[in-house]
């Protein structure tokens, strides 16, 4: 009988891993070693500055943490950095859940980005109250407290930003062998390139959350669940 696989979970930015608690708990219930880890300047790890190599080694500690080889599953940020360890490592990814990470970021789009998180983090309290209504408005009660329970990554959004756009997810996604679901909430802007996101890949699959936004493991936690579940004993069957 194979062992199941391991499942590793990466969070998206100003989030950390106890976002993550829903997927966790349940894949530990179906006898899969699971964990979810913070990346630098987030989580238990506030106050680090997040860059390219410290978020690329974050994963790779939680992978050994696993045994060494893990079905790998981002969300945004952690979305991007995935795909990034997926092609510098494919022998230690079995598989790649990348979500909410369909769109190159560069270009105008991330500077509106980074220039709105710079007006909000001039806010007196640094934008706390404003992601704190976002999430209570956006997310059912069991998702709001497992996002808000690590804490708001207040400062990292910037340096978060800027690094996450020196990435190259085509190209690292064109390079990983292994299979690749891109998974995205009906409603998530983040979706935009998600055909030409799956045509680089080897051996793609694109998924589609009904009802979820961009946070869609939050927002219906238990179709996002069932997804990593189905991928999860389809590399463990394999």
């Amino acid at each position: 009988m194979s062992e199941p696989v391991a499942v590793l979970f990466v969070h998206g930015i100003r989030t950390s891993a106890t976002m993550w608690r829903h997927q966790v708990d349940a894949l530990q219930s179906r006898g899969h070693r699971a964990l979810a880890i913070d990346l630098p300047g987030h989580g238990s790890r506030l106050g680090e500055t997040f860059s390219v190599a410290g978020a690329l080694n974050a994963i790779d500690a939680g992978v050994r943490d696993l045994g060494g080889r893990v079905l790998l599953v981002g969300l945004s940020l952690g979305g991007y950095y995935s795909i990034a360890y997926a092609a510098r490592h494919p022998e230690a990814v079995a598989g790649l859940i990348a979500a909410g990470c369909c769109v190159v970021p560069r270009g105008g789009p991330l500077a509106a980005y980074r220039g709105l998180a710079a007006v909000i983090h001039r806010l007196p309290d640094r934008g706390l109250w404003l992601h704190t209504a976002a999430v209570r408005a956006l997310l059912p009660a069991a998702a709001q407290r497992d996002v808000l329970a690590g804490g708001v990554a207040l400062d990292v959004m910037d340096a978060g930003l800027r690094a996450t756009g020196t990435l190259h997810p085509l190209a690292d996604l064109a390079a990983y062998p292994g299979p690749v679901w891109l998974v995205n909430g009906r409603y998530d802007q983040f979706r935009l390139q998600e055909r030409r996101f799956r045509a680089v890949c080897q051996n793609g699959t694109r998924v589609l959350i009904p009802g979820a936004t961009h946070l869609s493991s939050l927002a219906q936690p238990g179709r996002f669940t069932a997804v990593v579940a189905t991928v999860a004993r389809r590399l463990s069957a394999a």
